[in-house]
């Protein structure tokens, strides 16, 4: 027997496992209760929802909260990984009465996707398309009682027919107060069994782009260095190991900088378009806009505007520049 000890998977430790465990987006959570409480009292499947935000809120979690609430099977997959009508027909006819099946990026399915996607949320059934030409004839198959939920980060992406079929609700995650940052780091660290003070809690929130996610990934890093120096995880070890990883003062990670500076130092402050930017800067535009903008947006360093992206005064005042166009 091996005696290396098998590898732990962290992010799934780490999620909420009860809604009193997930923290934050309170409004969403008490809608939520009515809507699965009022669906059980009915002895009726809830309604399919659809979740959308930035990468890292917890639409996930909520996904695998609600199936443990209703004590269903969730099936998982993702907008890009249903390639082919025959794709989703086989998820479909493979599902159980009550399942849900959750989609991720599900801006991302084709549009003849789509269509076979529409009858069966809307009534339960399955169009399948058999030969070609004139002989072509349709088979409808019925489909057991099923719950879809969706993820986006792109809710503007996603067709107003498909965005209308979610009758159960379409709810938008906001971004984490400081304090909420601070109760999930708590908790994580308690999950973790790593010691860290008040003040670590507090270094750790600032810079972690009021995400969960992010905050996690950063108490994993920093516990890492802890270790290897023999450290607790203070305010000081925390700032040490997130320089290490290119991670600022107020959260900004390199790429971050790079796309204001590249704005600020090549285009006079803007306005610039993102496809601009992109290219200026080797990133990818889904990566710009669904990711790094959103941050920088909400830290107000960053405005988009009808001609394009301009850094802010609060961009300049960062990196310490002064900006020699406004007079």
């Amino acid at each position: 027997m091996s005696d290396i000890p098998t590898t732990q998977i962290l992010d799934p430790q780490l999620r909420p496992n009860t809604w009193d465990e997930y923290i934050g987006q309170q409004s969403i959570k008490d809608n939520l209760h009515i809507l699965l409480t009022a669906a059980a009292g009915r002895k009726q499947q809830p309604e399919h929802l659809l979740f959308y935000g930035p990468p890292g809120l917890g639409k996930t979690t909520l996904s695998h909260l609600i199936a443990k609430e209703m004590k269903a099977e969730i099936k998982i997959t993702s907008g890009p990984a249903i390639e082919k009508v025959g794709d989703l027909a086989s998820i479909l006819t493979n599902l159980a009465s009550g399942d849900i099946l959750f989609i991720d990026e599900i801006h991302r399915l084709n549009t003849n996707i789509e269509e076979v996607l529409y009858p069966a949320m809307e009534s339960g059934v399955l169009d399948i398309i058999i030969g070609k030409g004139p002989s072509a004839r349709t088979i409808q198959l019925d489909l057991p009682p099923f719950t879809l939920i969706a993820a986006t980060t792109k809710i503007a992406s996603l067709s107003a027919p498909l965005r209308s079929r979610f009758s159960g609700g379409v709810f938008k995650l906001e971004f984490y107060s400081h304090l909420e940052m601070e109760q999930i780091i708590c908790q994580s660290a308690a999950k973790l069994g790593i010691e860290i003070t008040d003040s670590g809690v507090h270094a750790i929130a600032g810079r972690s782009r009021s995400t969960p996610r992010t905050a996690n990934y950063f108490l994993k890093r920093v516990r890492d260095y802890a270790e290897v120096h023999n450290e607790t995880i203070s305010e000081d070890v925390v700032l040490k190991s997130l320089e290490m990883i290119g991670i600022d003062d107020i959260g900004l990670r390199q790429t971050d900088r790079q796309v204001l500076l590249t704005i600020i130092e090549k285009f006079n402050g803007g306005p610039v378009g993102a496809k601009t930017i992109a290219t200026a800067t080797h990133e990818e535009i889904d990566s710009i806009e669904n990711v790094i903008e959103p941050y920088l947006i909400q830290k107000g360093l960053l405005e988009l505007t009808p001609r394009g992206r301009v850094a802010t005064k609060e961009a300049y005042d960062h990196f310490g520049l002064e900006n020699s166009s406004k007079k």
